[in-house]
């Protein structure tokens, strides 16, 4: 019986690219594959609400329960607007989001995780995915992407990019479709610790549910 992990996501972007993504690191790293099933939502709004229902549906009411490994959780850290006020950092809103999302849920088969700021910082890990020009106007901002900030988050730094570059709007769907199936996860995890760090959590999960 093949194995799986539930992934919960905001959004087209995640869903039509961030499951293989995550799929092809794992997977390098495991006698048996691993299957991702990327799920939906409507913004993280709408993953709030329902997360816990659909957390709970996949780890204890579905008839191939026990297909599922986890039920894992992933938002872009820029955007929420749900953190109090005096939560600010990088460091503390992931913490904070993290654990106020897993007590909503409430269940030990649940697990959330943030892209910092947005899973385009992963992108920008790699840019020769990206167009000479484009490339040029990233360099310094690639070597560390997950510290562009809440400011112009990725996204918006692409979209200025594009429109200096190529006068037309970065189109988060399209992009995300076309790069990620290209782009090395272990070279973005070389650059974004956060992701680096979600992916060894992810396979510490899976290894520990094999034992």
């Amino acid at each position: 019986m093949s194995k799986k992990l539930v992934l919960l996501v905001e959004g087209h972007t995640e869903y039509g690219a961030v499951g293989a993504f995550l799929k092809r690191w794992l997977d390098a790293r495991l006698a048996e594959p691993v299957g991702v099933q990327a799920i939906r939502f409507d913004g993280w709004q709408d993953l709030l609400t329902n997360a816990p229902r659909r957390a709970r549906l996949f780890l204890d009411e579905i008839p191939n329960r026990s297909e599922i490994i986890a039920v894992i959780g992933l938002i872009d850290l820029y955007g929420p607007t749900f953190y109090p006020d005096d939560i600010n950092s990088v460091p503390e809103r992931y913490a904070w989001g993290k654990a106020h999302i897993e007590k909503l849920v409430s269940h030990p088969g649940y697990h959330q995780f943030f892209a910092v700021h947005e899973t385009e910082a992963w992108l920008l890990s790699d840019l020769q995915r990206f167009q000479p020009d484009v490339r040029k106007a990233l360099t310094e901002k690639s070597k560390n992407p997950e510290t562009i900030n809440f400011d112009e988050p990725p996204a918006k730094l692409l979209d200025r990019v594009y429109m200096s570059c190529k006068k037309r709007h970065y189109e988060k769907v399209i992009e995300a479709r076309n790069h990620f199936p290209h782009l090395d996860p272990s070279v973005a995890a070389t650059k974004c610790p956060y992701l680096r760090q979600m992916l060894n959590e992810l396979l510490t999960i899976i290894q520990d549910a094999r034992t």
